[in-house]
């Protein structure tokens, strides 16, 4: 019975790493005492604010992410952006086109110019490239990501 409680202290986990994933506010024994469960002793989520719901995915889901803004330890401060996702060859991690117009005065005219920004996705989003994205500013992830998905708009003409 030993390997059988073992086994159901990680199946409400994906276990694809060589750690145990768990999170850190959740103790994972209060499943074995056999007592009823209210849904925060079982995952924690957190609601971000500005108007953003949390994902059926985020709540519902047994995702493990610290850097995620709906079930991790980042919040979201600062600029609110959003763009094209043109790639999403990384891990967990996309990169977002955003287009602008640059005024140029000696030709009383614009250009355009655009920016590459990497944002971290969350587990709870399925991203495709094409697909426009709302990402919001956070704390340094790594190098280079510093933005964190918070709402994806599919791509016009493409199934759900």
């Amino acid at each position: 019975t030993d390997l059988q409680t073992s086994s159901t202290m990680a199946d409400h986990v994906e276990q694809n790493e060589r750690a145990f994933q768990q999170q850190p506010t959740i103790f994972v024994g209060k499943r074995l005492s056999g007592k009823k469960l209210k849904r925060s002793d079982v995952r924690f989520t957190r609601n971000v604010g500005l108007g953003f719901k949390t994902p059926k995915a985020a709540i519902e889901g047994n995702y493990v992410d610290k850097k995620c803004p709906f079930a991790g330890d980042v919040s979201i401060r600062g600029r609110i952006l959003s763009g094209v996702v043109v790639s999403t060859k990384m891990t967990r991690t996309i990169i977002v086109r955003r287009e602008y117009l640059h005024y140029i005065s000696k030709y009383n005219r614009y250009e355009k110019r655009h920016t590459n920004t990497p944002a971290h996705v969350s587990p709870a989003f399925r991203v495709k490239e094409g697909d426009s994205v709302v990402i919001g500013q956070c704390r340094p992830l790594s190098k280079t990501v510093r933005f964190n998905v918070l709402k994806v708009i599919p791509k016009k003409g493409q199934d759900a």
